[in-house]
């Protein structure tokens, strides 16, 4: 079957020229399955995590198996039980929570803050320009673990410590990455002419700037995310991070790791959710990048 065609042709008062068209097909990106099983592992971590109290589980403080026994055919009993009889499959999904609304409240407040200075800074330049980078310059003096580890040695370990130990590690990098977009988009015709028409440098800002740094910042919150997660789970190991008896991936792993040989899978199966998450979120910030960079390509 041929494809259709469109043919053109003149007025009346000239010849009749046939012009044929091509008809050229829609361009479909290709869906990745890797991409794919990485939401959906993503949407399954967070409706465990968010319905977690719903579910036909145990509580996680709960003993209700033989202690450091292996998997069985209950629910509970489905990753078997930790040193007290506890369910690992229950508190690896109330360390869910832990882990996401620390990674999440933190990568976004973190987000927030540092599109805001950055684009503060990458815009009206000047002395604002320089405070702002000897700010993030100060923050990014210290390696993020030290860091970390001494806002938790003088604050007592909570969930505040951890989220302004967290927001504090990322927000410089949002900074750079808001200012480095402003400052390429604010020498672009469309703010040039926004500036002679008379508008003010405010509306410009958020009306011009700001929507065009948002993707790519965007685009860099799962990989922030991802991140943040290592480093809560590494802190809760290190025994300062979310304190007992409030389960996360991290202090379970700690809390396995004396009995690694005769029951590994207190070990591993906290650092398998971890690994799988991580691995997630790290694929859709590069998918998510690649989309923005193809768009501003175009």
């Amino acid at each position: 079957m041929s494809a259709p065609t469109l043919s053109l042709t003149k007025g009346d008062d000239g010849p009749d020229v046939g012009k044929t068209l091509p008809d050229v097909p829609r361009v479909r990106r290709r869906r990745s399955p890797l991409m794919l099983l990485s939401v959906g592992w993503l949407a399954l971590v967070a409706l465990l995590a968010a319905f977690s109290g719903l579910l036909p589980l145990a509580g996680y403080g709960v003993p209700v198996g033989f202690p450091r026994s292996g998997s069985t055919l209950s629910l509970d009993g489905l990753l078997g039980f930790d040193h007290l009889g506890r369910s690992v499959l229950s508190r690896a999904v109330y360390g869910s929570r832990a882990s996401l609304i620390v990674g999440a409240i933190s990568s976004i407040t973190a987000m927030c803050v540092g599109t805001l200075l950055g684009l503060i800074a990458g815009y009206f330049r000047g002395w604002v320009d320089t405070a702002v980078m000897y700010f993030t310059d100060a923050l990014l003096a210290f390696p993020p673990l030290v860091l970390l580890l001494a806002l938790s040695s003088v604050l007592q370990p909570s969930y505040t410590t951890l989220l302004v130990g967290l927001t504090a590690v990322v927000t410089p990098s949002f900074v750079r990455l808001a200012r480095a977009n402003t400052l390429a988009w604010s020498n672009r015709e469309f703010v040039l002419a926004a500036t002679n028409m008379g508008a003010s440098q405010l509306r410009i800002a958020v009306r011009e700037v700001l929507p065009n740094i948002l993707p790519p910042v965007v685009a860099f919150l799962p990989t922030v995310l991802a991140a943040l997660i290592v480093a809560e789970g590494s802190l809760s190991f290190l025994g300062m991070g979310i304190p007992s008896p409030t389960p996360s991936w991290g202090g379970m792993i700690a809390d396995g790791r004396t009995h690694l040989y005769e029951a590994p899978q207190l070990v591993l199966a906290p650092a398998l959710i971890i690994f799988f998450t991580v691995f997630a979120l790290n694929q859709c910030g590069d998918h998510f990048r690649e989309r923005v960079d193809g768009a501003v390509r175009d």
